[in-house]
């Protein structure tokens, strides 16, 4: 009873700081045209607890794409809110709402989006909720740290994540491409994934619809990074008797946390299936990568500077490799691993022949098939409420 009358205390006093505010927006009337994207910030990240809602997002893209150079106000706007507040869920509302214009607008605007957070006018700082102990404000923060780190990613044509690198990046064989795939684009996956794997559901109540849909949200994102993991893992087993031995010690480094990483992300799905009310999720199969085969490659080091010669100009990395015993090991490990990918990216699931061959040998770098089918479809957000199963649907294209 206690904690219905300070629910109900606090939306009242928040109802009355929401009119006040879009009354003192309404009346400043910026000269620059810009007042209405304001309103619509205020109007969209109330105190009320309900979603964040389609029709306020749409307005603030229509109001910004009509109006040159309002992204840096926007920006502005969204992080005085959220610097502002004392209350969990506006901040946690303004959170969304970030997340949902990343996704919702174009390519322009994200590019804009993402510049203004380099420069500093898009800010999500949620220290002022450091002192509480309550589990929903730790999600808040991690939530506040994976929205960080996922300003460093951007959806390519064909929907999917990419990380954004950096300009000039020019390549002069095609085995250097596939090095950069690796050594660039796998470790910004893994640093993603690690603010996935702390948005725990465990901090979510039932109740909190909102908190659902931000973890809803991340989860279907998670989705991509999976099958990110896993092709970069693949290349990387197949390339690496291909190496000098620097970048080997560097690729045991990244297999070590992609072993952590997938055991961590099966507990995280089961978790998530048990707490998370969202029927539209379609959890992708993930395969534990196990140690002893990481080990395994890692023991190939001390030896590795007799089975190296130069194979490329003046500043490769590659050499080739020659001995039996590394032919043998690379035919273990990349065997099966590339026939999963392939399979994963062609045809959106998992052979069960495979499956089984994967659980059963040890001559795979994965140590069993924990789920039979691998999602091909990218979903689009949906309504913030979880319970609805609404949204739209597109293929991916491989």
């Amino acid at each position: 009873m206690r904690v219905d009358i300070q629910e109900k205390l606090r939306l009242a006093l928040g109802s009355v700081k929401d009119h006040a505010s879009i009354g003192k927006a309404m009346i400043h009337n910026h000269h620059d045209g810009f007042s209405d994207i304001e309103i619509a910030v205020l109007r969209a990240t109330g105190h009320d607890n309900c979603p964040v809602d389609d029709q306020h997002m749409h307005e603030i893209l229509f109001l910004v794409s009509n109006s040159p150079g309002s992204i840096p106000f926007l920006a502005e706007r969204i992080s005085r809110r959220l610097c502002k507040t004392r209350d969990r869920m506006v901040a946690l509302k303004t959170l969304v709402l970030i997340h949902r214009l990343l996704r919702g607008g174009n390519r322009s605007f994200e590019k804009q989006l993402r510049g203004a957070h380099v420069s500093g006018h898009l800010q999500m700082s949620t220290r002022c909720f450091t002192k509480n102990p309550d589990p929903s404000v730790c999600f808040l923060h991690k939530y506040a740290a994976y929205l960080e780190e996922r300003m460093g990613w951007l959806i390519n044509q064909a929907g999917k994540l990419e990380p954004v690198m950096p300009k000039g990046l020019e390549f002069r064989y095609y085995e250097e491409k596939s090095i950069g795939m690796v050594f660039r684009k796998l470790p910004k996956c893994q640093l993603l994934l690690d603010r996935v794997l702390d948005c725990s559901p465990l901090d979510i109540l039932p109740s909190d619809n909102l908190a659902q849909a931000a973890m809803s949200n991340t989860l279907k994102e998670s989705f991509q990074l999976c099958l990110t993991l896993c092709e970069g893992v693949a290349a990387l087993v197949n390339m690496f008797f291909d190496l000098t031995r620097p970048a080997r010690a560097l690729a045991c480094d990244i297999l070590k946390r992609a072993s952590q990483q997938s055991q961590k992300l099966h507990d995280l799905y089961e978790n998530s299936k048990r707490i998370i009310e969202n029927k539209n999720l379609e959890y992708p199969s993930v395969q534990i990568i196990t140690m002893e085969h990481v080990m395994a490659l890692e023991q190939c080091l001390p030896c590795s500077q007799n089975l190296q010669r130069p194979a490329i100009s003046h500043g490769s990395v590659f050499y080739k490799t020659t001995g039996d015993s590394a032919a043998h090991v690379l035919g273990c490990l990349s065997k099966s691993t590339k026939t999963q990918v392939a399979t994963a990216a062609k045809e959106g699931k998992m052979n069960e022949n495979n499956n089984n061959d994967i659980s059963s040998s040890s001559s795979t770098l994965f140590s069993c098939a924990l789920e039979t089918k691998i999602s091909m479809v990218w979903v689009v957000f949906d309504e913030d409420d979880p319970n609805q199963s609404q949204g739209s649907v597109t293929s991916i294209l491989i």
